[in-house]
């Protein structure tokens, strides 16, 4: 069975209507920009909630069932001198007019606090006196947008002779965090389209082409961006799908027109009119890009299977952007050319020693992906170990790592928590007020319930990781609290091993016999909470993401060895940048050279993450490559030379479109947040990665071992339709057997080719099968136009 997607028809129309298109996106660009300006605001949240109710979260509802009363976050102000201590009247003016001004601010920034002067706890004064800290409560919700109206107060409180004044917290470190990250994507931003327009320049030589692809990507970004809105008025989407879009749309939205306009600008050359080569365009690289865009998606969907927020908002903003690049390459990009014609090639620019673009048709092909060809498949299989061998040593560091988060430890120390976190340290031996918290679900005037309490308190006092704890008893509510503050970072792997003990140990020694539920929840047993999901979906998602793909690459090329060595190779590249992310990030190596910071963990989140944006992007590239590979296959039968055309033909395009990505996401791994850093990091190498050693090297290497067999498809699977990747819109013949026969070809038929049955092929020219081996027939020219 074979289908027509018309994405060769749907050029044609769009080339030919060109201002028709154009008004209709111009129309949904403003729509976008008006949604973005008026409602894209309120449609985003920096709240990350999980939504499989984990014990962390269990916690929390049980006392907002219970107690009541507003979801709160911890703010600490510390006071400091040099001069005063804290028994000292000018110490005490200085705290108390402090607190006033704090909870002046109203309800909407502090719900309330407390301080040395109104409850003389010595808990809250350091050794040496000469220090003291206000700790505040404030709404959880939307606290790092409130919470500069704190800063402002603090700062003019520092402003007295003699006095510090500092402040963190959850509100702080994730206000300084979110300023961090906004940052860096803008620096990622505007670094990916600077070298996107000089990589385009190379690539196509003329300022106008290269224009055309930063122009589609730049359409998507903000037709996503407006879509987001949209959706973000039914669903909370987190912040950080502005970034997503942003970033995954100039990715792709890049490359597809990149590949398109090349094609174009092939089929031009070949002599075609300018309709008939947008419509040829359409045929082949518009195609490719329709199932490349379909793989990305797959890859991405597994975003939203993760039952956390971020992840999943990140994935409908990745698919957003991905689809409407996909809609706008298969329309806009037509018009655009058919606007433009052959002034696409206006602004030529002549760079000294740099190679100009050659027909991919030369009858004696040259250049370095010919020369590379020639090099990898005269010996293919010690070239296929020596790339094996290198990715998966690469792969190995990945087994050592330690995963867990990146706290407000690894933020840059002249940030305001950072300050703020290192005070508490130095006064007071913790650094956030971000204890961890026992909900006991018990009569609480039960001595068994007491006496199990009384165990686990003696328990964490024992324990060096834990600084203090304090029981607070809500008999009418039958529950009683525990918060055990941590000693320094309430992310570091100190606490969270703490964490871990007290709920696999101390509790349930401590209340094996007693009628109670003790629950625990607080930051760390949120990250802890996390991580136990995330290993329990991982496999889930691989699976997922795998399957499907699988299928739509059978689908695509039918064949069942191209899918299994595709999904292989790019798990290859991607697991390659797992283990590069280990070998600079925690163990340091080569961490200085790039300017980045050595922690004792790798983001958590992250492996699954870089899964789904390098499946996809990496099978973008395969996509691409083998759609020609095929396509030349199908029209000469020989194996070794479509491998090297597809090469040559894509080559220099991959490569461009791959350093514009590595740019992109190294602009992101600049930053000083850590997260983004081994984000961007891995996101960059495995690019690299998968343009230079994956597509150089192995792919032709195992393309070459494997011959014809490359497209194998068993024969109780030739039902599948027939969507025609890598066919050209050229006559082709279809024999039964399990393998495709490439027809023979001349000019590309920019008309819809008919499937030619058995029956007719006594009237048509096809290959010779000798052995087997499929030896082209090319027809003379009298012999086409008869």
């Amino acid at each position: 069975m074979k289908l027509n997607f018309s994405t060769e028809s749907l050029a044609r129309r769009a080339g030919s209507r060109p201002w028709t298109v154009i008004g209709i996106w111009l129309v949904v660009v403003v729509a976008a920009l008006m949604l973005i300006t008026t409602l894209l605001g309120d449609a985003l949240t920096t709240e990350d909630r999980m939504t499989n109710n984990p014990e962390s979260m269990q916690a929390d509802s049980l006392m907002g069932e219970r107690l009541g009363g507003e979801d709160t976050t911890g703010e600490m102000i510390i006071v400091r001198s040099t001069t005063f201590t804290v028994d000292d009247p000018e110490f005490r003016s200085q705290v108390e007019g402090l607190f006033a001004d704090l909870t002046s601010l109203g309800d909407e920034v502090v719900l309330g606090g407390t301080h040395y002067y109104e409850e003389g706890d010595e808990s809250l004064v350091s050794d040496n006196r000469h220090s003291t800290f206000i700790p505040l409560a404030m709404p959880a919700a939307g606290a790092e947008e409130v919470v500069g109206q704190v800063h402002e107060v603090v700062d003019r409180a520092g402003e007295a002779a003699g006095f510090e004044v500092l402040a963190t917290g959850e509100a702080s470190f994730g206000s300084d965090a979110l300023r961090l990250a906004e940052d860096t994507m803008s620096k990622g931003e505007t670094i990916g389209i600077s070298v996107a327009l000089v990589v385009l320049t190379l690539v196509f030589g003329a300022v106008a082409a290269a224009l055309l692809p930063v122009a589609l990507g730049i359409v998507s970004v903000v037709a996503a961006l407006g879509l987001a809105a949209l959706i973000g008025q039914t669903i909370e989407l987190s912040f950080f799908v502005t970034n997503m879009v942003t970033m995954m749309g100039l990715a792709v939205g890049i490359d597809y027109s990149l590949f398109i306009v090349s094609r174009y600008r092939e089929e031009r050359e070949k002599g075609l009119e300018k309709i008939d080569a947008i419509a040829a365009a359409g045929a082949t690289a518009s195609r490719a890009v329709l199932f490349s865009g379909m793989t990305v998606v797959l890859a991405l969907s597994g975003l939203l299977i993760f039952p956390l927020s971020v992840f999943q908002s990140a994935g409908i903003g990745a698919i957003s952007v991905v689809v409407i690049a996909v809609l706008a390459s298969l329309t806009l990009l037509p018009a655009m050319l058919g606007l433009l014609g052959d002034r696409i090639n206006r602004f030529r620019i002549r760079i000294p020693f740099v190679q100009r673009r050659k027909s991919t048709q030369s009858a004696e092909p040259t250049g370095f992906w010919v020369w590379t060809t020639r090099m990898v498949t005269r010996r293919p299989v010690v070239s296929l170990v020596i790339a094996g061998s290198l990715l998966v040593a690469a792969l190995v560091p990945f087994f050592d790592k330690n995963t867990g988060m990146s706290g407000i430890a690894s933020l840059p120390d002249d940030l305001r928590s950072k300050q703020g976190f290192i005070a508490l340290q130095e006064d007071f031996g913790f650094g956030q007020d971000a204890p961890a918290i026992v909900v006991i679900d018990g009569q609480t005037d039960s001595e068994a319930v007491q006496a199990a309490i009384a165990d686990l308190e003696a328990a964490v006092a024992s324990d060096p990781a834990f600084v203090s704890s304090e029981l607070v008893v809500h008999p009418e509510a039958a529950l009683s609290i525990l918060s055990a503050r941590l000693a320094g970072d309430p992310m570091a792997a100190l606490a969270m091993d703490a964490v871990a003990q007290l709920r696999a140990e101390y509790i349930p020694a401590a209340f094996a016999d007693a009628p109670a539920e003790a629950l625990v929840t607080g930051q760390t047993a949120g990250i802890l909470d996390f991580n136990e999901t995330t290993a329990e979906y991982t496999p889930v998602i691989f699976g997922f993401v795998l399957a499907l793909s699988f299928v739509l690459l059978t689908v695509a090329f039918r064949s069942v060895v191209i899918p299994a060595t595709s999904i292989l190779m790019n798990l290859l590249s991607v697991g390659a940048a797992y283990g590069l992310i280990v070998l600079v990030f925690q163990k340091g190596i080569g961490a200085s050279i790039f300017g980045f910071q050595q922690v004792d963990v790798i983001e958590s989140w992250l492996p699954l993450f870089l899964f789904a944006i390098l499946f996809g992007l990496s099978m973008d590239y395969h996509v691409f490559l083998l759609s020609r590979i095929r396509e030349r296959f199908r029209q000469t039968g020989d194996n070794a030379e479509a491998v090297s055309f597809g090469l040559r033909s894509t080559g220099r395009l991959i490569t461009g479109a791959a350093l514009i990505m590595v740019a992109v996401f190294g602009g992101f791994a600049l930053g000083d947040l850590v997260m983004l850093q081994q984000m961007g990091f891995g996101l960059a190498v495995a690019v690299f990665v998968d343009a230079t050693i994956v597509r150089s090297v192995l792919v032709p290497a195992t393309m070459k071992i494997l011959g014809r067999h490359n497209w194998y498809l068993p024969r109780w699977l030739e039902w599948m339709p027939n969507v025609s990747i890598g066919e050209g819109g050229q006559e082709t013949v279809e024999t039964t057997g399990g393998l495709e026969k490439g027809a023979p070809a001349g000019r590309p038929v920019l008309a819809p080719a008919p499937v030619i049955v058995l029956e007719e092929l006594a009237t048509v020219p096809v290959p010779v099968l000798i052995q087997d081996e499929p030896i082209a027939y090319q027809p003379r020219a009298t012999e086409m136009l008869d």
